[in-house]
């Protein structure tokens, strides 16, 4: 009887040397189950039959807009390990890192860094972790397929729109050739890590906030239904929910601040940084404290592995090899810690090629 493991190698490390056990492990109650009447979990994945004995259970939580992949992944990761239950939500990045913070979960979904606040009460609580950026993202703003008045929008308008109790009421208030029509707004809740995103980049420095008479939802899918139930509806959220909602919504062209051309969110645009200001790195932290549970580590190394072509399937973007390469070389090293968040506490910002390097680990 042969036996294929399509999952990465574990590490040789100290503290993860358990999980190696595990895969021997796996293929030791397979071998034995060969001519006898032992029962052995077999499933087929890519071609590969595994067996495996590997058992326990994984928390993930935060980022909506990371649900996707941790899905897809705990789905395939289940054909190989069907014994580890994996339990996976999306109640937004802020509250993610709450619960992870208070030691809840194993791994806390992010659609942004962890914040200077967020990293000091991970410290104060003895939790530590592992920064791992995972898929490229388009944060896309939606419209209603009935909507032929917009094609392009740049910052200023979505600032109008958007932002403080004198934003736009009717589109007639962003441009006077537009509708006279009262312009219903969907977004991410207060506690999504897509809404942070999107209020830095419209808001920047300012002391201003988002308008405060939003239909807000932790569902992304809440947010999909609203703007295609409303011809004056806009919104926005993670270009995943827009790819497999194309038959009702409508992705709006950005402008550009550089170049002054207008982007729409395809993968190519994404990966080069053209669909600006609106292209960013997705995360995964992971608690150093639950690496030595041979399933997390095991989960982890198979979420690095597949997570290129898996981000893909949900319509999410992959990062360059050289990135995930820095991602399993901090994951096989235990290198805990956040490279956005510099030695006097203040938060980087940047390309994740330019941040997310060795020397710009703070502990």
């Amino acid at each position: 009887m042969f036996l294929q493991i399509t999952s990465r190698p574990m590490p040789l490390n100290r503290k993860r040397a358990i999980g190696c056990f595990a895969l021997v492990s796996s293929l030791l109650v397979g071998m034995v189950g060969c001519g006898s009447k032992t029962e052995t979990s077999t499933t087929e994945s890519s071609g590969a039959v595994a067996a495996s004995n590997l058992t326990g259970t994984i928390k993930i939580n935060g980022s909506s807009t990371v649900q996707p992949i941790a899905n897809a992944v705990k789905e395939e990761f289940a054909k190989l390990y069907p014994d580890v239950t994996v339990s996976v939500d999306g109640k937004g990045t802020g509250n993610g890192f709450k619960l992870f913070q208070d030691k809840e979960t194993d791994i806390s979904d992010a659609s942004r860094p962890i914040k200077p606040g967020e990293f000091e009460a991970c410290k104060e609580n003895g939790v530590a972790f592992i920064e791992i950026p995972v898929a490229y993202d388009g944060l896309t703003i939606v419209i209603h397929p009935k909507n032929d008045w917009v094609d392009t929008l740049t910052v200023d308008q979505l600032k109008k729109i958007f932002v403080g109790p004198d934003a736009a009421k009717k589109w007639s208030d962003v441009d006077p050739s537009w509708p006279n029509e009262t312009i219903e707004i969907f977004a991410p809740g207060t506690g999504s890590g897509t809404y942070d995103y999107f209020r830095e980049v419209v808001i920047g420095k300012s002391e201003d906030a988002l308008r405060n008479d939003m239909n807000l939802s932790e569902d992304d899918n809440v947010l999909v239904n609203g703007v295609a139930g409303n011809p004056y509806a806009i919104g926005f959220f993670g270009v995943a929910y827009y790819e497999e909602s194309k038959d009702k919504l409508k992705a709006a062209k950005i402008v550009n601040p550089k170049d002054e051309k207008a982007y729409l969110p395809t993968p190519e645009n994404i990966a080069s940084g053209a669909y600006a200001p609106f292209s960013r790195p997705l995360f995964i932290y992971v608690s150093t404290a639950s690496l030595p549970r041979a399933e997390v580590a095991t989960f982890v190394s198979y979420f690095l592995e597949n997570a290129p072509s898996l981000c893909e399937r949900v319509g999410y973007v992959r990062l360059p090899d050289e990135i995930m390469q820095r991602g399993m070389k901090n994951l096989d090293e235990e290198n805990a810690g956040t490279h956005y968040i510099d030695a006097e506490g203040n938060s980087r910002s940047g390309a994740v090629a330019d941040i997310y390097q060795p020397e710009n680990l703070i502990k």
